[in-house]
């Protein structure tokens, strides 16, 4: 499910801090999420499904809140960061009903964040020593043809 265009964790961003200075009750429909967030009425069924978000139902009409408004915007940007479903989810859990798992949810968020830091630190190494060889095999390759 990836019909996300490049700026969703930029526009996920702006909404959280949207919903966070607004004190109004607000519902949505999977429609106006969809077109808010850019993506299909599809994908948000399927964060339903993977138990992500919990609207209500009013007859066979989905009914959402500002809280899964909130958390649309949540899985949205951390997608866009490349963060796993089953993470995403374990984040939002923590989180608890009514907010009491915030600790938590911060410690185990700067955890993973150590975790993704590190690991692009060990790639950009990687990608580094490549670069070098590259470079190394390309004066080569020059060297050789100045001399043929």
């Amino acid at each position: 499910m990836n019909d996300q265009s490049p700026d969703t964790g930029a526009r996920a961003a702006r909404i959280l801090a949207e919903d966070a200075s607004s004190g109004k009750q607000r519902l949505f429909g999977i429609s106006e999420l969809a077109k808010e967030f850019a993506v299909s009425t599809r994908t948000i069924r399927f964060y339903e499904d993977k138990g992500l978000l919990t609207p209500e139902r009013v007859n066979s009409a989905r009914i959402f809140s500002r809280r899964d408004r909130a958390r649309l915007a949540l899985i949205l940007r951390a997608k866009a960061i490349g963060a796993s479903l089953s993470d995403i989810k374990h984040f939002l859990d923590l989180y608890g009903e009514a907010g009491e798992g915030q600790r938590n949810q911060m410690e185990y968020l700067i955890g993973r964040l150590d975790e993704e830091m590190a690991e692009l630190e060990r790639k950009k190494a990687l990608i580094d020593d490549t670069l070098r060889e590259l470079a190394a095999m390309k004066r080569d390759a020059q060297s050789g043809l100045s001399s043929l």
